[in-house]
C-alpha cells in the first residue's frame, strides 16, 4: 500500500542487547528444505543457501512465460511480496500478486479506474527445480500480499488476500485454502468491517492455528486494537469476527507458532512505551483517525493460546523513523530471526532470553 513512510532518517536506532545483528542477504520468507537448506524467493527466482544464509547460490526462474501473474517485485510491491510454504508432503507453495497499480482518486475516494493487482499461485513438487499448476487465485485489486501462509494440522493450507472493495472504497480480506497440496484452492467468506480509505477496512492480517483446531486471525484496523476473526472449519469460513484484547496502531503484526509451542507475537503498540497517546491521522487513509505509532517494535508470548500474554517487550526503538512490517522465521528450535520490511531491522534473538530478559 502507498504509505507515506518517514523511513530514511538519521535518528540513532536502538535495539535490545539481547538480539543481535542478523546477517542475512536475501529477502524473506524463508523455508527450510528437506537437506537442511534454506529457500528464498527473488523476485521471479528462487535462492538457496547451505549456510543459513550466509551466501546464497546462482538465482532459479520460476516462472519462465508471459505475464500476467509473473513472480515479480514491480511497482509498489513491497519487499515481502509474497509467501512460500514447504508443505510436510515435500511440496513448495508459493502466492504472491502480481504487478500491482495502486493508484486512489481523491476526488471520489475509491481505487483508481486503472488500479489492479491479482493473487496467483504455483507449486513445485522437487524443492523449486521446476513449477507447476500456476493459476489466478483473485482477480481485482490486492491491497498488500499475504502477511503469513501455514499448513494446517490435517494438511490444508490456507492463505490470506487482502484486496479493495468499492463504494465505498475500503480494504476487505477473503481467505483462500487448499486441501490437495496447492493443486486447487477455495475461497472463503469476505471480511468486511466497512470503513472509507485506502487504508481504512479491514487489512493485513496474520493468522496461527491453536491447538483446538481454529484458525485465529489478527487484522489491522484503525480503532486501537486488532481485530480478531476465528474459522472452525480450517479457513473455510469465519464466523466469529470482533475486537481483540490486543491494543495496536495502525499496523500489520505477526503471529508465529514456536517450536516450544508457544505464541510469539510481534507488533507496534498503540502508544509510545510509557506514554498513553500519539498523533492521530485520518483523511484519505480513513474515516475515523487512528495512531500511526510505528517507531518502537515489541514483542510477547503467550502459553495459552492467546489468552493471556507476557508483558510487552520493545527490542528496537527510532525516534522519526518507521520500524514495522514485521517477519519471524525460527531458523533452530528456539533460535529466532526478526526482520521487518518498513526500517529494515534484521535481528537475532533466542527465545529464552526474550522469555527471561
Amino acid at each position: 500500500m502507498n504509505e507515506s513512510t518517514i523511513e530514511g532518517s538519521s535518528a540513532e536506532r536502538w535495539v535490545d542487547p539481547i538480539c543481535q545483528p542478523l546477517a542475512v542477504d536475501a529477502q524473506r520468507p524463508f523455508v527450510r528444505l528437506p537437506d537442511g537448506g534454506l529457500i528464498a524467493v527473488e523476485g521471479n527466482a528462487t535462492v538457496v543457501s547451505n549456510d543459513n544464509g550466509v551466501s546464497w547460490q546462482a538465482p532459479r526462474p520460476i516462472y519462465r512465460g508471459e505475464g500476467p501473474g509473473l513472480p515479480s517485485p514491480g511497482p509498489g510491491i513491497p519487499r515481502n511480496a509474497g509467501q512460500l510454504l514447504a508443505t510436510r508432503d515435500g511440496a513448495l507453495v508459493f502466492v504472491w500478486i502480481d504487478e500491482r497499480v495502486l493508484n486512489w482518486d481523491d476526488s471520489c475516494g475509491e481505487p483508481g479506474a486503472d488500479a489492479r493487482g491479482d493473487l496467483w499461485a504455483i507449486r513445485s513438487l522437487d524443492n523449486g527445480e521446476t513449477w507447476v499448476d500456476r493459476q489466478r487465485l483473485f482477480q481485482g485489486v490486492c491491497g498488500h500480499p499475504p502477511i503469513n501462509m501455514i499448513e494446517t494440522v490435517n494438511g490444508r493450507i490456507v492463505v490470506t488476500n487482502q484486496y479493495y472493495l468499492r463504494r465505498p472504497g475500503r480494504n476487505v480480506i477473503r481467505v483462500y485454502s487448499s486441501g490437495d497440496g496447492g493443486k486447487s484452492w477455495r475461497g472463503s467468506n469476505i471480511i468486511d468491517l466497512g470503513g472509507h480509505g485506502h487504508h481504512d477496512g479491514a487489512f493485513e492480517p496474520t493468522f496461527v492455528e491453536r491447538q483446538d483446531g481454529t484458525l485465529w486471525m489478527l487484522i489491522r484496523t484503525n480503532w486501537d486494537r486488532f481485530w480478531e476473526a476465528i474459522s472452525c472449519d480450517e479457513g473455510l469460513s469465519w464466523r466469529t469476527i470482533r475486537p481483540s484484547s490486543i491494543e495496536a496502531s495502525t499496523s500489520p503484526g505477526y503471529l508465529a507458532r514456536l517450536q516450544s509451542g508457544r505464541l510469539f507475537l510481534v507488533w507496534n503498540r498503540l502508544h509510545p512505551e510509557g506514554t498513553d497517546s500519539y498523533a492521530r491521522r485520518s483523511g484519505q487513509l480513513s474515516e475515523d483517525e487512528a495512531s500511526w505509532h510505528r517507531e518502537e517494535l515489541s514483542v510477547a508470548f503467550s502459553q495459552d493460546e492467546g489468552a493471556s500474554w507476557s508483558a510487552p517487550r520493545v527490542i528496537a526503538r527510532e525516534k522519526d523513523a518507521w520500524i514495522s512490517y514485521p517477519y519471524v522465521f525460527e531458523h533452530a528450535p528456539g533460535q529466532l530471526w526478526i526482520l521487518t520490511g518498513q526500517g529494515d531491522l534484521r535481528l537475532r534473538a533466542a527465545e529464552e532470553d526474550l522469555l527471561d530478559g
